[in-house]
């Protein structure tokens, strides 16, 4: 059996700059904006690994895997925080970001798989638990000591491809690892670095423009 192969698909396109300049933006108006980002691009990944024929049905499964995409990008754009923000701003914008993603799943999730029962923790819960846990294991691995932005190593992408494993058929199984460390990580890793420089370095995005336009 060959392990599946993702079509060509162009990269996703994300708005990430602010359509106003002025003041600064706080962490959590920051968090705001890329905990869209974080969800998009989550998304994204799914519906690329169901495009190279990984079985990823509606409903439970589907939300298995989009819970651990979410999870494994919140502890990137968490380590990418850590270049740009103070330790309290960091701790600040992280939180904000956690329970946007936190609202905006459990507004997904409560649509399409119901509420769960009285006394059952509601999805917003299960998936601050589950990002608290992958936060801790995340920090066990490091980042590309080569790069200057915030790069996963080998061990990072790898335990994100073991965390996806469970949520997918037998069959599908054995390749989850490799897709998601030759392909599908290393895209959404890019898609979040460029964004967070976007939506947190204005002055050097304001000089680039400079230099292209020759002011």
């Amino acid at each position: 059996m060959n392990a599946p192969n993702a079509p060509a698909t162009p990269a996703l396109r994300i708005k990430s700059r602010w359509f106003r300049t002025g003041a600064p933006r706080g962490p959590a108006e920051q968090a705001s904006a890329m905990a869209f980002i974080v969800w998009r691009v989550s998304r994204s990944v799914l519906e690329r690994m169901r495009g190279a024929h990984f079985d990823i049905d509606a409903g439970p499964a589907y939300f298995a895997f989009l819970r651990e995409t979410l999870a494994f990008g919140v502890a990137c754009v968490d380590r990418l925080a850590h270049a740009r923000l103070d330790a309290a701003a960091r701790v600040e914008f992280t939180t904000a970001l956690v329970l946007q993603v936190a609202r905006t799943l459990q507004d997904n999730e409560d649509e399409l798989l119901g509420t769960p029962p009285p006394g059952a923790p509601g999805h917003r819960d299960e998936f601050i638990d589950l990002v608290n846990a992958r936060m801790v294991e995340y920090a066990d691995f490091g980042a590309d000591a080569s790069r200057v932005e915030f790069e996963p190593d080998f061990g990072f992408l790898r335990y994100y491809g073991s965390c996806l494993e469970p949520t997918l058929p037998p069959k599908d199984r054995p390749w989850v690892i490799d897709q998601v460390m030759a392909a599908e990580a290393p895209q959404l890793v890019a898609t979040l670095r460029r964004a967070m420089a976007d939506l947190h370095d204005p002055v050097a995005r304001r000089a680039a423009r400079a230099r292209l336009s020759g002011d």
